[in-house]
């Protein structure tokens, strides 16, 4: 899986952050792309402490931020109407559109999204 690219969604970010080394492994020497709203949600944590949001901020830094610009807005509209997404979802998933690149995540959800590669990440509790 070297020198691959994926888009990842919080959730394999917080997997990650968590020490989960199956997607340490899965992620290792592959360029890694998040949302703006995977940033949001990694950062607007109201309890985070200072040295969380040190080891965020850093992890962040080693990503490739995508923020939104006009053909993410058109994905995401046209994504949330045909699949009934949540907001963030669909951003993320039309992020991923735009990429044109596997995106991870493990809510199941996202399998009926057939206009993106998708990758679910099943843990033990899936």
């Amino acid at each position: 899986m070297s020198g691959s690219s994926y888009l990842i969604d919080t959730n394999i970010a917080l997997y990650l952050l968590g020490g989960d080394k199956k997607v340490s492994e899965i992620l290792d020497k592959n360029s890694i792309y998040l949302s703006f709203i995977s940033e949001l949600e990694l950062l607007a944590f109201k309890e985070l402490d200072e040295k969380e949001e040190k080891i965020i901020s850093d992890f962040l830094a080693n990503c490739t931020i995508i923020d939104v610009n006009e053909k993410i807005k058109d994905n995401a509209i046209y994504l949330r109407k045909k699949y009934n997404l949540k907001l963030p979802d669909s951003i993320i998933a039309a992020t991923a559109q735009f990429l044109n690149i596997p995106f991870i995540t493990s809510d199941l959800f996202f399998r009926k999204v057939k206009e993106i590669p998708i990758i679910i990440y099943e843990t033990e509790i899936n």
